[in-house]
Parts: C-alpha cells; structure tokens; sequence
C-alpha cells in the first residue's frame, strides 16, 4: 500500500485522499451494508478522521440507526450514487470507514474481520482465516 491511498466516486466528481495507514480493515455483513451495496457486504478500511480529506467535490449523507449511540453516517455521491464512506465518528477517537471499492487500488485491501456476522446470507463464503463477531468487535 502506497500513502497516500486515494480514491472516489464512479463519475469522478468526487474524490478524496487519506494520508495514514488504515487503523483496520474489514467487511461488515449487516442488513443497512447489505441494502446499500446490493451484496453480502461492505468492504471497510477505517482511517483516523484527520487523514482524510476530500480533493474534489462534496459528500452527501444518508443516516441510520445504530446499535451504538448515535447514527451511522454514510457518505455518498450525489451525482452517481456511489458510496464512498461509512462509519464516520466524532467519538475520542474520530474515525472514517472508507469503502474499499471506491479506492482507487483496492488490490492491497485485506479483511482482518467480518463484522455483524449475525446478519450474514446463508450463501455468503466468508474466509475462515479472520476473526467473526455476531455485531461489533470487542473494544481494546
């Protein structure tokens, strides 16, 4: 993986760059994920909020309810439809999920984890090298 990692949207009118390593990397298999994508999941890198920044363009967001206090908030391309960012906190520690399919090289994206595996389709391989969790790891 090259830093900086960039990335964007399915027209070009949205494009972003995150300049640090990803904090996690995973594929959250919960029903809002499998909704939004059309799939079995949402591929995910999770950056820290201060490396991220958008070059063109501005994110739209949709909001859902979530298991955690709060909202889940999504950002997506007005124009395409495509989804760009999800799981955006201003807890402690601010972070953005990043979808991997929106990176400009996803070749380097590896899944540490499946996520909310409770809501995963039968027909759904998942690796059976990383870890699983029923909804959200535990915290360190």
């Amino acid at each position: 993986m090259k830093i900086p990692f960039t990335g964007g949207c399915a027209c070009g009118a949205i494009r972003y760059e995150c300049n640090a390593e990803p904090i996690l990397m995973g594929k959250c298999h919960c029903r809002d994920c499998q909704h939004i994508s059309g799939g079995a999941f949402v591929p995910f890198v999770i950056v820290p909020s201060e490396a991220f920044r958008l070059m063109k363009g501005k994110l739209e967001y949709h909001f859902t309810e979530s298991l955690k206090p709060g909202k889940h908030k999504r950002g997506f391309c007005a124009n395409c439809g495509s989804r760009l960012t999800g799981a955006e906190s201003d807890t402690p520690s601010p972070i953005v999920g990043v979808v991997a399919g929106s990176l400009d090289d996803p070749t380097w994206f590896r899944p540490q984890m499946d996520i909310f595996t409770s809501d995963a389709q039968p027909w759904d391989l998942m690796d059976p090298a990383i870890p699983k969790y029923e909804k959200y790891p535990p915290l360190e």
